[in-house]
């Protein structure tokens, strides 16, 4: 494919729409400057950008589009990923980077700018996130954002803006999204695909102090069949808190999925559905428990019967639950999670330190009863940054847990002792996003990834301003209508 170099491209700005990079006539002469063109020169008016200005998402190369339909289960753990994962499977390869840029999508579009009153939220309207991201080649549409409450004491999750006065909300971040296939691409998948993605915490490892590293029943936040199914606290009330003055959080994370899942089987009611949750870091055990959330409560079950598959894909995942949880959502429920993991990643250790599923048989049985006991659940692939040439392999503990950097590690990683050579041609510059873990070879700078002129622009009056950004939608009208269907309605008031 023909590629069109950068000292070719202008950035154009149009009314209610995000800079998109096109080709320009050549130069008469050589340059490699990069034109910014607005409808006045040198002034750009708040009413022509209507989010914050970003250069283009930097994309790997586009994906080979394989045709799964024949395969989809085998690659979504039917098997437990048997025979898949070492050496690894170039289809199964490909899965795992898709639902991995949908999990970082949500850190490309949410806003950490403490500066910005809108710090906390999502950049983008959900009806336009994928193109604004360049990712409309997904094949995906976001049906609806999720939103979760920051009543919870995770500072590094939840961001505040420093102008409390001019907050989009006092209460809400936005936590995620979840969207549907379309038509073509379902088609290649061999079904319809439900995927809900989990923000997480980019590389900060700082949040696991704040949990409270304390197992708790489910009940009665989450009706369970089995009293002994516990949860790490602090996810459970991630999950399953509202604050009913906030129109972005009167109804909680769980049940804003629940009644959207609802909505979106019934309306797939005639094809074959399946469910695929993913996420990192924090955003991992949150796509776990929504997963145990949506078998236990019926929705992987057609009204014809028929079951709907359930698959996890997390990234950098600590543990969730005890050994009871794990048993009820593998053995009962049948859900298939593949956890990704960095084996110098301190997070998929925690929490759980010193009792877990890797203590000595006689240890765990014997104190697995304990309030800090805990299991982690699906099968895991295990990836080691040293293996990369690309990465400096005494990065610290954030680069070990950055997400692109598992992507990065994914397209190289071929199987034990196999080497490391990229399958995908993934640039590596995208792993210093966020961190600074690329070699010097490289010449990539460290955290590159900013908004142009900290998100202001200017006005027509000269002055400098952060433009207002579309009002997003906080809940369908249709919430309720679902929620009744599923008994929620009443505990929902």
């Amino acid at each position: 494919m023909a590629t069109t170099p950068i000292s070719n491209m202008v950035v154009t700005l149009e009314a209610k729409n995000p800079p998109k990079l096109q080709a320009a006539p050549a130069p008469s002469s050589s340059s490699h400057t990069l034109v910014t063109t607005t409808r006045k020169p040198s002034i750009m008016t708040c009413k022509a950008i209507s989010t914050q200005l970003k250069p283009e998402r930097p994309m790997p190369p586009k994906q080979e589009q394989l045709d799964i339909s024949s395969i989809w289960r085998k690659l979504h753990g039917e098997d437990k990923w048997a025979g898949l994962l070492d050496p690894l499977d170039p289809g199964l390869r490909l899965e795992i980077i898709r639902y991995g840029e949908m999990a970082q999508a949500t850190y490309d579009s949410f806003d950490y700018d403490p500066y910005s009153k809108y710090c906390g939220s999502c950049r983008y309207p959900h009806e336009k996130l994928f193109e604004y991201l360049d990712m409309t080649h997904m094949g995906y549409t976001v049906s609806r954002y999720i939103y979760a409450t920051a009543n919870v004491s995770l500072p590094s999750f939840f961001k505040r803006s420093r102008f409390p006065h001019k907050m989009w909300s006092d209460r809400a971040n936005w936590a995620g999204y979840i969207a549907v296939s379309d038509d073509q691409t379902s088609k290649r998948l061999g079904r319809r695909d439900i995927a809900i993605a989990w923000r997480g915490t980019v590389t900060h490892t700082e949040w696991l102090a704040d949990l409270t590293n304390y197992l708790r029943p489910l009940s009665p936040e989450i009706p369970c069949g089995d009293q002994g199914v516990k949860v790490e606290a602090g996810f459970m009330d991630l999950y399953t808190d509202k604050s009913p003055q906030c129109r972005f959080c009167k109804y909680s994370a769980r049940h804003q999925i629940l009644s959207e899942v609802r909505k979106l089987v019934e309306k797939y009611e005639d094809e074959e559905v399946s469910i695929t949750i993913t996420g990192h870091s924090l955003g991992s055990a949150l796509a776990v428990l929504s997963a145990f959330d949506l078998a236990e409560t019926g929705l992987n079950v057609k009204k014809d019967g028929s079951g709907i598959h359930i698959s996890v894909i997390t990234f950098a995942g600590p543990r969730v639950g005890n050994w009871r949880f794990k048993q009820r959502l593998e053995l009962d429920h049948g859900v298939k999670v593949l956890r990704v993991v960095n084996t110098h990643d301190i997070v998929p250790k925690s929490p759980g330190f010193i009792i877990n599923e890797s203590s000595p048989e006689w240890v765990y049985r014997l104190f697995k009863w304990l309030p800090w006991s805990y299991a982690h659940v699906g099968v895991q692939l295990e990836l080691n940054h040293r293996d990369s040439p690309d990465l400096n392999p005494n990065g610290d503990a954030s680069c070990a847990h950055n997400l692109e950097a598992y992507l990065h590690l994914i397209d190289g990683y071929q199987g034990s002792n196999l080497g490391f050579k990229s399958a995908t041609g993934r640039d590596v510059a995208l792993v210093n996003k966020s961190c600074d873990f690329v070699k010097d070879k490289h010449s990539v700078p460290p955290v590159w990834w900013q908004d142009m002129n900290k998100g202001l622009v200017r006005s027509s009056d000269g002055l400098w301003r952060q433009p207002e950004r579309p009002r997003h939608v906080d809940h369908p009208e249709d919430i309720d209508h679902h929620l009744n269907q599923l008994g929620l309605l009443q505990s929902q008031s």
